[in-house]
């Protein structure tokens, strides 16, 4: 009989590339999660993992038994939720991972309604970038991430996932004023590709809205040149106040921010898409029903509050 924990294992060990990164997301030593690779390994009378350069990739029986393990995960998933609405009720904790823009535009108000209608779940709250938090849920640190689409990001397919749309957001352009795109068309929509051969300010690799960007430029002709780099765009806005160079930052997260010393320009094309995602079977867990259903509120809220 296969034991789940190894194929629990074996997710991680696919997710993260290497022994050594699954082993810290499932806080154990590299021994460890070794040991339980070859334990499965004879569990199913098969090799399941090769080298491939600094790291390990799945042998073709391994992508088998992955396709299978996601199911079995899934449904262990769905059995723990069952059994703590039969058995619990809406009381617990509940972990959050979101990047900053959402937490203060959806999560926040979630919390708050969540602690009007059920006192009961005590909601944990974790800052972290898109492609942090997902793999945060599916490494078990976290049951919901806030995240956005990106390059790179797991499918809406995925069989690990289960996800519920929040809502979709454009891209507006940041310009110095003065900048010779500041006031023509009578503050219309520009296009990416007239910002060919700017200087650019943004987020650092790695972060989702640097792969919007980045791919909005690609398909635009241009690759981006990104001399500047934050991850906070007020810090963005500041610098192309300054002068620096040109931005393209979520509309949503320019709410409150200084924008004085720029002209703000809607540009054709990129949308940030924000998203709540859980471990497939997870979503009918008694303590998540209610949250979902508050982010799903707080976005719908959001979706008809008029813009700045």
């Amino acid at each position: 009989m296969i034991d789940t924990r190894r194929l629990r294992t074996l997710r991680a060990v696919a997710d993260h590339g290497t022994v050594t990164a699954a082993a810290s997301a499932l806080h154990l030593t590299p021994s460890a999660v070794s040991q339980q690779l070859v334990a499965l390994e004879h569990e199913v009378g098969h090799r399941l993992l090769e080298r491939d350069g600094r790291g390990v990739r799945l042998t073709a029986v391994g992508r088998i038994l992955l396709g299978h393990a996601n199911e079995v995960l899934a449904q262990l998933e769905r059995a723990g939720a069952d059994i703590a609405a039969y058995t619990t009720g809406t009381a617990g904790e509940v972990k959050v991972a979101s990047f900053a823009t959402a937490i203060g535009l959806v999560v926040a108000p979630a919390v708050s309604a969540l602690r009007e209608k059920e006192p009961g779940i005590q909601v944990r709250v974790l800052d972290a970038e898109g492609d942090q938090s997902l793999t945060m849920v599916l490494d078990g640190e976290v049951d919901v991430a806030v995240s956005v689409e990106y390059r790179g990001a797991p499918a809406e397919d995925d069989r690990r996932l289960s996800r519920i749309p929040l809502y979709a957001e454009p891209f507006d352009v940041v310009l110095p004023r003065g900048h010779r795109l500041a006031g023509t068309d009578g503050g219309g929509p520009i296009t990416v590709a007239d910002l060919a051969g700017e200087t650019w300010i943004g987020p650092y690799p790695g972060n989702p809205c640097h792969d919007v960007i980045a791919l909005a430029c690609e398909h635009a002709g241009f690759t981006p040149e990104f001399a500047h780099s934050s991850d906070d765009f007020s810090a963005v806005v500041a610098l192309a106040g300054a002068g620096a160079g040109v931005a393209m930052v979520p509309r949503l997260a320019l709410r409150g921010t200084d924008l004085s010393g720029v002209v703000i320009r809607p540009v054709e094309g990129p949308q940030r898409r924000v998203f709540a995602a859980v471990r497939r079977g997870a979503e009918r867990h008694p303590l998540l029903i209610p949250l979902l259903d508050a982010l799903h509120r707080a976005a719908a809220a959001l979706r008809h509050t008029p813009p700045d």
